[in-house]
């Protein structure tokens, strides 16, 4: 009794040797399909049993390569603790931006308001008033914008902690470098670089999905 699996990456059986005979006949498994005995727990290509070089047209391998899952598993493991301490930087960086933004966020409406924390005050009331409008209106829009990255910078470390979406993950770490539209200005800078200069290794850029 054998299992293999298929092409779907699911598994199947156990099956008898002649039913994987008939499948191999109608071109559903090859010599690259993973199977296994009953009893054992290693996956190898179906060219490794000699029971079917016959029906496959090939040899039997003196030794059979190592696990295709196993190898697999071993790398995308290697590339889930490379991400992990870039992207928690990241999402440290966005939250404490989130964070400067939510204060900048309600000092900019008390100051449409009229209240000012140490701003240098205008004599004439006037001007005062439309100083204090200019000024809350653009810093609403900037703590709005600051907003909009960190969340972004935050969701994108997310994919990239769990190797998805490799793109999304390369323009959270330009944005974390970019000056004054990072969450902490130039505090995002080094991160921003060690995400890059891992996502860049071909290792763990094959592991995203």
């Amino acid at each position: 009794m054998y299992k293999i699996i298929g092409a779907d990456k699911k598994e199947y059986g156990p099956i008898t040797s002649a039913q994987l005979r008939h499948w191999i006949s109608e071109g559903r498994v090859n010599a690259q399909t993973l199977a296994r005995a009953e009893g054992t727990q290693e996956w190898i290509p179906l060219s490794a049993f000699a029971e079917f070089t016959g029906e496959l047209g090939t040899e039997a391998s003196a030794t059979p390569p190592a696990p295709a899952a196993f190898k697999t598993g071993g790398d995308r493991e290697a590339a889930l603790r490379a991400v992990k301490a870039p992207a928690i930087a990241l999402k440290v960086t966005a939250i404490v931006g989130l964070v400067v933004v939510a204060l900048g966020l309600a000092m900019n409406i008390l100051a449409l308001a009229g209240i000012h924390f140490g701003m240098q005050q205008v004599s004439d009331p006037q001007m005062q008033k439309m100083f204090d409008s200019l000024v809350g209106s653009l810093g609403i829009v900037q703590d709005i914008i600051g907003a909009v990255v960190g969340v972004v910078m935050l969701k994108g470390a997310s994919k990239m902690q769990l190797l998805q979406n490799h793109q999304f993950a390369f323009v959270t770490s330009i944005l974390a470098m970019v000056p004054c539209v990072s969450p902490c200005c130039l505090f995002g800078l080094p991160f921003g670089i060690w995400a890059l200069v891992v996502l860049n290794r071909p290792e763990v850029k094959s592991q995203f999905t």
